[in-house]
């Protein structure tokens, strides 16, 4: 056997040589065999699938035959005799005494090409549901650890499933932030096109920023908590959750508990490292906050470049084509004089400070020289000078505007107050509301009901993080009837749970 970091001779050849469509689609056939719990086909079922719409044409015996030889060749595929079945013919028993199935080399180049397809093909994420995952399935490891009772395989299950969410972090961070350095290194021909996507990966980098470092919190209190029941219990009991067959006499189980000891490890690099250097996770903030200043400061470099009309070489251009098209040598003269600022002296009416000093007949070039104000230039017109406009007192408008603002902060700050719930309560315990109360409970249900439901209820917080809301429906749900100055609203009398941070404690109403 070759040693595990070298990849066999001839593995992906089938990816390059000639027909390689053709072997291809049959190491398709084959897998999908396998989904199916069939593990050997002969040349009739390959025949069969190969010839399914979107497929290939179909194939005469001896190049189909060829081809199943030229796989077994290279060791992707194993062909058998089958002696066990009913033969009528000769010719019936050579072309249904073989049968072909996938080799493990097979198997592995096959699930190689159909990764690297996969990755070429995504993009990569940053979800914020796969770090819940990873929270949720720590605090299910940490209650059933707490749990001498509980089942082995329930805790196999839920490590399993917290190695797959990490997994689906890693994958989709690096393929994600591959993709992001790409688009900051990129240049496009469609302006528009190039910024409207800039414009939305960074609102989508903004989106996942928002409370990533309350989300890493949680997961690392999380991993200190199954630590602290210890990591070689947690993988001992997942160990006799999973069953382990052995193969050939040799025990799997010091391999698979020594790849659980890598992954957890790389699970605290990620959130919470043993050796006290900076998790991961504030790495990922980091480059997604650069990236965020990056786009931004590439569209408005693109947003100013629209602001432009024109340039100094489109306005040199745009002279040479009226050059070209003046009549006659004066229209020449004049658009060069207008052009370049060379027409006659405007300030011949200015005079010298004191005149007498110089004699009338004092031809240009001796008499001394005149202050010319820049105005002369530009509008045609002298300095004059006044006096100076009086600063404007604005002490009056700042504390308008101060005290307004308090007004505002004070008005939402009761609000809020009066949307504290203290615990779950009924909507129709909640009783007549102001307006401004009122708008502010529609939108924070609203932002409950844009979230996924975990147990049967939404959570949802709002864009500074202050206040949270859990709803979800009771099995009583009735009809509720909510009443403001300005009207009323129907709708099914849903629990809810709104907490604001910093707000006192206050009692909450009972749910029944």
């Amino acid at each position: 056997m070759p040693p595990p970091h070298r990849v066999p001779a001839d593995m992906f050849r089938f990816t390059v040589a000639d027909h390689a469509e053709l072997y291809s689609a049959i190491l398709a056939a084959f897998a999908g065999a396998n989904e199916r719990l069939e593990t050997a086909l002969g040349l009739d079922a390959v025949r069969e699938r190969l010839s399914a719409p979107g497929w290939l044409d179909p194939l005469s015996d001896d190049d189909l035959t060829a081809a199943l030889g030229r796989l077994v060749s290279w060791q992707l595929l194993d062909v058998v005799q089958d002696n066990t079945g009913n033969y009528r013919t000769a010719a019936d028993y050579e072309r249904r005494n073989l049968q072909y199935s996938l080799t493990r080399r097979g198997e592995a180049a096959f699930a190689g090409v159909q990764h690297a397809l996969a990755t070429l093909a995504s993009t990569g994420a940053l979800q914020t549901a796969v770090l819940d995952a990873i929270a949720d399935r720590l605090a299910e490891l940490t209650t059933l650890l707490a749990d001498p009772a509980s089942s082995d395989r329930r805790v196999f299950t839920a490590l399993s499933e917290l190695e797959g969410h990490l997994d689906a972090l890693r994958n989709n961070t690096k393929q994600f932030n591959g993709e992001l350095q790409r688009l900051l290194r990129a240049e496009s021909t469609d302006t528009a096109t190039f910024s409207d996507v800039k414009a939305a990966t960074v609102a989508y980098l903004e989106e996942f920023l928002t409370d990533l470092d309350h989300r890493a919190h949680v997961i690392a209190v999380g991993v200190a908590r199954v630590e602290s029941h210890g990591v070689a219990v947690l993988h001992q009991r997942a160990l006799g959750g999973a069953e382990l067959p052995s193969h050939h006499g040799t025990d799997p189980a010091p391999a698979w508990l020594e790849h659980r000891q890598v992954r957890w490890e790389g699970l605290q690099a990620w959130f919470r490292p043993a050796d006290g250097s900076a998790p991961r996770v504030e790495h990922l903030h980091t480059v997604a906050r650069r990236a965020v200043v990056t786009l931004l400061q590439a569209l408005d470099r693109m947003t100013e470049s629209r602001r432009r009309a024109s340039s100094a070489v489109a306005d040199f251009r745009e002279l040479a084509r009226w050059f070209a098209a003046a009549p006659t040598d004066a229209d020449l003269h004049r658009l060069w004089a207008l052009a370049t600022g060379s027409a006659p002296a405007r300030h011949a009416h200015l005079h010298h400070a004191d005149p007498e000093l110089v004699a009338p007949g004092t031809t240009w070039s001796q008499a001394p020289s005149v202050p010319v104000s820049a105005l002369m230039r530009t509008s045609g017109r002298t300095e004059r000078f006044t006096r100076t406009g009086r600063v404007r007192d604005v002490a009056a408008l700042r504390a308008e505007r101060a005290a307004r603002a308090a007004a505002e902060r004070a008005e939402l700050e009761e609000a809020w107050r009066r949307l504290d719930t203290g615990g779950p309560v009924r909507l129709s315990a909640l009783g007549e509301l102001e307006h401004d109360a009122f708008a502010r409970l529609l939108d924070l249900v609203g932002r409950a009901f844009h979230a996924a439901p975990r147990d049967g209820r939404r959570r949802a917080v709002t864009a500074d993080g202050r206040v949270e809301i859990v709803l979800w429906a009771p099995d009583d749900a009735g009809e509720v009837v909510l009443s403001t100055p300005r009207g009323t609203l129907r709708g099914r009398d849903l629990v809810v749970d709104v907490r604001v941070a910093g707000a006192p404690q206050r009692a909450a109403a009972v749910v029944r």
